[in-house]
């Protein structure tokens, strides 16, 4: 597939490349479903509602679907909204944000997805502003700008903000120098706008206003509803995992009414959403820093060939990653056939005695399992690595190989391997917006280095076994340095010449 009005290629998130429809002769033609979740506070919603009512955008590309998440009492829709607007009841079998996020989109219309809190009031052209990126491209995360202000009950009316919005006097409604900014603003200003690419950048698409295409949405998977705290954190991650550029709009802006609690309890609020976050989200600094361990979602799914190799063999491979500094790992050994028999004819006859071995060299260890036949790549890790065969590696191979992807900020890196091949270390990210740009019969590898870049690495495995069970260490420190600094050839000349 060639670039297109939709698909222009995108290095990494710089997306000032984007011919942005601008000027008042513009024309819209994509249809946008604001999707509001809502739980209880009546007079605020009233307040979004005028708001929308009084968008730039055309009316006839603009739906409105409120979601009451089971508000008591129930939540109604005023008479000041938008002529398209739908107010819908999530069933009781489950609660939270996330579901009622889900509920709305599974009954929009619109092409376009724009997620707004139940108590924002958005600008005239807020609307607008996100949707003429998304004219220029189908992959994009639009995250809407928004200051928080201090809320008295009943100090506005619907009228009032009505008409103050449609007269484009929204930042008139209250004192900016009274309101505070959003956290995710200095992440924003660090990175030129986002255009400097960090593979964290994703933390800022979080809640309150922020906009995508709805296929993309739905190809991303939703929004986890199984996590009442931080699913938009998470969903922001699994929508950077598949390919999304985020794109910061601060042509317009917006009142958020009232302080949220990440403002008020902020060291309450994180503690609670930490240990669900760092569980699914291997990219999240906590994740980093803390001791190897097995997590739901590893950083790194490492795939090896091991049809006919030795328990030796694999366990060269294995070992010095699971005791390594990058641990956060989970190994595949893929074995081409089918799990070993354990029979008495298979045992006395020797059939399957390496992957017997195998198998239960890894019994207790469940960041490793076996499979018949290599598995899909898992949108959820940042990174594959695929081995052909075996190879010996050490405790920091890992280290020295991300070291290379995130130095590179490259979308692929191979590995030289000692007796020829290559391995490859694949970003999640660049190679599902490969697939995305390029379709299923394209070259994912050219167009990763086009969207992302490939590099080089060398030293990733030794020509030599590190400390294994197999090959332990010596139990002297001398020997042990000997060993480290002399291959096998070499250690053979130094005993013979010590013998003389």
């Amino acid at each position: 597939m060639n670039d297109s009005q939709k698909r222009p290629r995108i290095v990494r998130n710089d997306y000032t490349a984007l011919k942005r429809p601008s000027g008042d002769g513009w024309k819209p033609n994509l249809s946008v479903s604001v999707v509001i979740p809502a739980y209880g506070a009546q007079e605020k919603l009233d307040l979004t509602l005028a708001a929308l009512a009084a968008q730039t955008y055309p009316d006839e590309l603009l739906e409105v679907v409120v979601v009451d998440d089971n508000s008591t009492p129930p939540l109604r829709l005023p008479e000041l909204r938008p002529e398209h607007t739908r107010l819908i009841t999530t069933p009781p079998d489950s609660w939270g944000s996330a579901h009622a996020v889900n509920t709305g989109v599974a009954h929009a219309e619109g092409q376009v997805i724009l997620r707004l809190d139940s108590d924002m009031v958005a600008w005239s052209d807020h609307v607008e502003a996100q949707m003429r990126w998304h004219h220029a491209a189908d992959y994009l995360a639009v995250l809407g700008h928004k200051r928080f202000v201090e809320w008295e009950p009943g100090r506005l009316t619907p009228t009032q903000v009505h008409e103050k919005i449609g007269c484009g006097e929204g930042r008139a409604l209250f004192e900016i120098e009274s309101s505070r900014p959003h956290w995710i603003e200095k992440i924003i200003d660090d990175t030129d706008g986002l255009v400097v690419h960090h593979p964290t950048n994703y933390r800022v698409f979080i809640g309150a206003t922020g906009s995508l295409h709805r296929d993309f949405f739905k190809s991303a998977g939703g929004l986890d509803t199984t996590l009442r705290l931080g699913s938009d954190t998470e969903f922001a991650y699994r929508l950077a995992q598949a390919g999304a550029v985020f794109v910061p709009e601060r042509t317009s802006s917006s009142w958020h009414l009232g302080f949220p609690q990440m403002q008020e309890k902020e060291t309450e609020g994180r503690n609670q959403r930490l240990p669900y976050i760092a569980q699914r989200v291997p990219l999240h600094g906590m994740r980093r820093a803390a001791p190897p361990r097995a997590w739901r979602v590893p950083h790194v799914d490492i795939v090896v060939e091991v049809d006919g190799a030795g328990v030796d063999q694999v366990d060269a491979t294995v070992a010095p990653v699971l005791a390594g500094k990058d641990g956060d790992v989970r190994i595949t050994l893929v074995t081409g056939q089918a799990p070993p028999r354990h029979d008495r004819e298979a045992i006395l006859s020797g059939e399957g005695a390496q992957l017997r071995l195998i198998e239960e060299m890894y019994e207790g260890e469940r960041r490793v399992r076996m499979l018949p036949e290599r598995p899909e790549p898992d949108p959820a890790v940042p990174y594959r690595l695929l081995l052909p065969r075996p190879v010996n590696l050490r405790p920091d191979s890992m280290t020295g190989l991300l070291g290379t992807a995130v130095r590179e900020d490259a979308g692929l890196v191979l590995a030289e391997l000692p007796e020829g091949g290559f391995a490859r270390l694949e970003r999640t990210a660049a190679f599902a917006r490969a697939r995305h740009l390029t379709g299923a019969d394209g070259d994912l590898d050219k167009a990763v280095a086009g969207i992302w870049g490939a590099v080089r690495h060398r030293r990733l495995a030794s020509a030599e076994p590190g400390d294994t069970a197999f090959t332990p260490p010596p139990p002297s420190l001398p020997r042990r340095l000997v060993r480290r600094l002399f291959n096998a050839r070499q250690r053979a000349r130094l005993r013979a010449l010590l013998k003389r």
